[in-house]
């Protein structure tokens, strides 16, 4: 494949050596971490923030976060840490092909969900309107949050003291968050910014009116690639959606209608595998070569012109940006919010907010070493704390909880 740089800025480094482009983020010029600290011998600021989220309490706990289905519905269903290993695994791929930094990419990836609540995205509404008086919650502005403040294993700063271009990507991978004015940009789907980002702003200023590096719009879009395919792998496995039904998003009709051509009479188990992996195989060769084409026509000098071009430069092509919506605009009436769906979503929104309400009303309720601080504490501060407390359980931890403070707790299972 012929990579999308002009000759003349290509990386003349010895063969053998990882090609990267001259719009890549530079570890060896990194923008630097808050708490200052010494180089490692071997490995790079990019792997070593890497290396910190892997070794996480946070990430770990991801293995019992819903993506789509509870964590007890069955084995093979993705979890939010599954989800995160195979984002992980596109934006690499994504990453080495335009000759980004892949261990950046790779962080900014196995970063992004570290905010989520238990139950998905039910845990994060549910949460978001129990803190809407003061300010909400928000799992990227939480996931700074975890890495900032609340991952607290190192003796020499609180949080994993990750690198700027990190923890720009993990704010910003979805575009500018500010507008050149400063009002709300038109990717910033909330309207504000979150209180958590304006606070580290200030402390580390993060460019809320810029694109984020192309690290991180690879690990966007991995995600995006990541949810199509595997909440239709997961959604045709529990029998909510039929191959059938697929046939009315064009884009699966014709992925579907070439695995008919070159296995007919294949059976659905192997079809649903084979539609799978061509979905990603798709989006992924299409944003190579759609941002190969950007690229090109933008010629960015370095990482900033990246961030300064006014526009995604890691992108999907129109027609690929259209089946990506279709997809979802499939999904969303016939996956997530199907009535089996629903009444878990119901349940698990109730255990949040049972939760919530018994720790913000009594902060005796919270553990220990979650409490410190809070006894002559305002009630925001209480109510920010029950927050953090709850966006780190599990679902399975969030269950058990409710069973030891309430009389009735749901089972959360699919009928």
């Amino acid at each position: 494949m012929t990579r999308a740089v002009p000759k003349a800025s290509r990386d003349t480094r010895p063969r053998g050596e990882r090609w990267r482009a001259p719009y890549a983020c530079d570890p060896g010029a990194s923008r630097g971490r808050v708490h200052r600290e010494d180089a490692s011998p071997t490995r790079s600021d990019f792997q070593r923030d890497r290396d910190r989220i892997v070794h996480s309490a946070a990430f770990r706990r991801l293995t019992h976060k819903t993506q789509v289905f509870i964590y007890h519905e069955g084995d093979h269903f993705r979890s939010r840490l599954t989800h995160t290993l195979e984002v992980s695994q596109i934006a690499r791929a994504i990453a080495r092909a335009l000759g980004l930094d892949e261990d950046l990419a790779e962080a900014i990836a196995l970063s992004h969900d570290l905010g989520h609540p238990p139950f998905g995205h039910t845990g994060e509404e549910a949460l978001d309107s129990c803190l809407a008086g003061i300010g909400g919650f928000d799992h990227n502005a939480q996931a700074l949050r975890v890495v900032t403040r609340l991952e607290n294993r190192y003796a020499a700063f609180p949080g994993l003291n990750l690198t700027w271009e990190t923890l720009e990507g993990l704010v910003k991978h979805n575009g500018p968050l500010i507008g050149p004015g400063g009002e709300p940009s038109e990717s910033n789907r909330h309207g504000v910014v979150p209180a958590p980002i304006l606070d580290h702003d200030r402390i580390q200023p993060l460019g809320l009116d810029l694109f984020a590096s192309g690290e991180a719009q690879a690990a966007a879009l991995a995600d995006d690639i990541a949810y199509d395919a595997h909440d239709l792998d997961d959604g045709l496995r529990a029998g909510i959606l039929r191959l059938e039904e697929l046939h009315e998003v064009p884009f699966l009709a014709e992925l579907l209608g070439e695995i008919d051509r070159r296995h007919p009479g294949l059976d659905a188990p192997r079809t649903v595998h084979e539609l799978t992996r061509r979905v990603i195989t798709r989006f992924v060769e299409d944003v190579i070569a759609e941002s190969g084409r950007r690229l090109a026509g933008a010629r960015p000098r370095d990482a900033d012109a990246i961030r300064g071009a006014g526009m995604s430069l890691v992108a999907f092509s129109p027609a690929m940006a259209e089946a990506d919506r279709s997809i979802k605009s499939h999904l969303f009436p016939r996956l997530y919010r199907h009535e089996r769906l629903m009444a878990v979503r119901r349940d698990a929104e109730q255990v949040v907010r049972d939760l919530f309400e018994l720790f913000a009303s009594d902060p005796a309720a919270i553990p220990a070493d979650w409490r410190q601080g809070l006894d002559a504490a305002a009630p925001e501060a209480i109510a920010r704390r029950a927050g953090d407390y709850i966006a780190g359980m599990t679902d399975r931890f969030a269950l058990l909880e409710h069973r030891r403070l309430f009389e009735h707790t749901p089972t959360l299972r699919i009928v």
